[in-house]
């Protein structure tokens, strides 16, 4: 099993996709601490989200946990899969009243980071963490 998890091709392009999907969400997980009214439980409370306090904490810790991952390579198929559903919870509760009140272009404006951080958090899932990866080692080293 943790062979599957930790696969990877030697692709030495994939570190690009890891840098800015893992720094992106290591960011939003620290503002979510550093700014919980606006970021984090606030946001939370404002958008309608049950357990408010629950939700910024748990989303914000698994933001740093999981970014730190990806930009570790490490884990990086398993780290991928909470962000995939961070950012389809993410796209379904803030941009469906966009798209029924302003219309498809302005959701379409206002969800490109999240489009862009859900596609890159699949294409992760998908590939791995690439040759610069902590998973690359990992595998090396359980042949």
């Amino acid at each position: 099993m943790i062979k599957k998890i930790i696969h990877t091709d030697y692709s030495k392009t994939t570190i690009l996709v890891r840098l800015i999907v893992g720094a992106v969400f290591l960011s939003e997980g620290i503002q979510k601490f550093l700014f919980p009214d606006t970021r984090g439980t606030g946001r939370f409370e404002k958008i309608g989200l049950p357990s408010p306090e629950f939700l910024g904490s748990i989303v914000g810790t698994f933001e740093i946990l999981c970014g730190v991952c990806v930009l570790l390579g490490l884990l990086t198929r398993l780290a991928s899969t909470p962000l995939i559903i961070i950012m389809l919870v993410a796209i379904a509760t803030t941009k469906a009243e966009v798209l029924a009140n302003q219309g498809f272009w302005e959701m379409l404006h206002g969800s490109r980071t999240d489009w862009s951080m859900l596609l890159g958090s699949i294409f992760l899932l998908i590939k791995g963490g690439g040759y610069w990866s902590l998973d690359k080692q990992l595998m090396k080293n359980g042949k």
